[in-house]
């Protein structure tokens, strides 16, 4: 029988200041050792190596500390006991630029505040869009040659590509277009479809033919524009993007109108698991009743048929949930939806807290797991 609620994180964790400092290279402090050599210790990792690294000049020197940075990333969800691990996305500036800046055809504008994250660099696209340089499939080899345990593969979406972008190119070349509701359309229709046909999917083939079973895509952005063309965008876009590839493909969205996203997931193509946010709006409380996530019912009222992964773990607080309360939302979930449908996970990245909150957030969710498994059997 397939293990009943199994476990992954969704994808980022936050970057030590050796890593940050080690790649930048700044200087590095006897604090900034003193952490490498705690996780060290705690995750079974021989640290010496990287001491001597971060003390050196190698010209590989940026490239050797982001796989230090990734491997201590899997060793701590390897550690808590995930299912499911990945590099925390260590290898990455962040979700959005690490993919604009491998691109041709875009311009970086400046800085922009995120949701949950500091900042990040928005870029404008000024000409049509190309396949330039790599962007996951080198992270992807070395993260299969150091991990233990399966790999779930995150990768932004379509969507919050173009979303996240200052559409110029494709709203000039479509200036014969007099209606601009029509006009915005189209451009975002052919934006969003180069990003999929000339940025993403050879980046897909390269990855499923290096061994990629599973690929959770982000889409943060996909109810910024509560309409039915939109929606219908994003699924016509992911249909496409999926089309064709032997592979397990997930969605990952947080933060958004689930009653609104609920209307159309049923019509994505090779879609096998909804990622979603539910812990953030749940009580705190041990129990059975969480009414949070009641919104699940509306997804399947709209005829979805694959499982949910739909967040066990708030990102945005210290607060560290207890194993029972887990447990209870664990068991909530799976009278809506069914055992054999419910995965586990927080409600999105942890990068916004430290290590030890991380660990200890992650930790009580395998707990929380482990107790719900005892209660069905």
């Amino acid at each position: 029988m397939k293990k009943l609620f199994q476990t992954y994180e969704i994808g980022s964790l936050a970057k030590h200041n050796w890593r940050l400092k080690g790649y930048s290279g700044s200087k590095i402090t006897e604090k900034d050792i003193s952490e490498l050599v705690y996780w060290g210790k705690k995750l079974d990792i021989d640290y010496e190596p990287l001491i001597k690294l971060l003390k050196t000049d190698s010209p590989h020197k940026r490239q050797e500390v982001v796989n230090w940075s990734a491997l201590y990333a899997i060793k701590l969800f390897e550690k808590v006991g995930l299912d499911y691990v990945y590099s925390g996305e260590q290898w990455r500036e962040e979700m959005y630029a690490h993919v604009i800046k491998n691109l041709s055809g875009f311009q970086f504008s400046g800085w922009i505040k995120s949701f949950d994250y500091r900042y990040f660099r928005k870029a404008a696209v000024i000409d049509k869009v190309k396949y330039k340089d790599p962007f996951y499939i080198d992270e992807f080899n070395y993260i299969k040659s150091v991990a233990k345990n399966e790999l779930k593969v995150p990768i932004t979406g379509p969507y919050t590509l173009i979303e996240w972008s200052f559409n110029e190119y494709y709203y000039k070349k479509n200036s014969n277009i007099k209606n601009l509701k029509e006009r915005k359309l189209v451009s975002r229709k052919e934006f969003i479809f180069d990003i999929v046909d000339e940025a993403l999917r050879p980046e897909f083939k390269k990855l499923i033919e290096a061994g990629v079973k599973w690929i959770q895509i982000d889409e943060p952005a996909i109810t910024t524009h509560p309409n039915k063309e939109e929606m219908e965008l994003f699924v016509e876009a992911w249909n496409r993007l999926v089309s064709g590839f032997n592979c397990t493909f997930s969605l990952h969205n947080c933060f958004s109108d689930y009653k609104l996203l609920a209307k159309y997931v049923s019509n994505l193509k090779n879609c096998s698991q909804l990622s979603l946010e539910f812990a953030n709006r749940d009580n705190k409380k041990v129990g059975t009743k969480r009414p949070a996530y009641d919104d699940l019912k509306d997804f399947e009222d709209h005829g979805y048929k694959g499982a949910y992964a739909p967040g066990f773990l708030n990102v945005h607080t210290d607060e560290i949930a207890s194993p029972e309360v887990i447990r209870d939302r664990i068991l909530y979930v799976a009278d809506i939806v069914g055992k054999e449908r419910t995965w586990v996970s927080p409600d999105c990245g942890l990068r916004t807290r430290s290590w030890e909150i991380t660990y200890k957030k992650l930790d009580n969710m395998i707990k929380g797991a482990n107790l719900a498994r005892e209660k069905i059997n």
